[in-house]
């Protein structure tokens, strides 16, 4: 019903950037928050950032000041610009989506996944 694609992860080196982004389409009425989420290796699945609709956002404590979420409404589209990346940061990220479909039911989406590899 809903699809969620991510892109632009890949590797860089420590202190270098990233930008993701995360397309949402499908069965859409309106979306209630996107954002990242990141797994590590052998780590439980953590929160990155979110951003609801109204425009707030919730950042991790480890990727304030360096992490920027971004959104294009119109698009169903977030951004994720990711700066002064660190060895710590590399993970699969997960686009999430918290969608109403077109029938009114709210359900919780995810994305394949995108590595991000940062070399130290």
């Amino acid at each position: 019903q809903v699809q969620l694609v991510e892109s632009g992860g890949g590797l860089v080196q420590a202190g270098g950037s990233l930008r993701l982004s995360c397309a949402a389409s499908g069965s859409i009425f309106s979306i209630k928050a996107m954002g990242w989420y990141r797994q590590a290796p052998g780590k439980q699945r953590e929160l990155v950032v979110v951003i609801n609709s109204g425009g707030s956002t919730n950042y991790a404590d480890s990727v304030k000041g360096r992490f920027t979420i971004s959104r294009d409404a119109a698009k169903n589209t977030v951004y994720l610009q990711m700066n002064s990346l660190k060895h710590e940061d590399t993970a699969v990220y997960y686009c999430n989506a918290k969608v109403v479909l077109t029938s009114y039911y709210e359900l919780n989406y995810w994305g394949q996944g995108t590595q991000v590899t940062v070399s130290s």
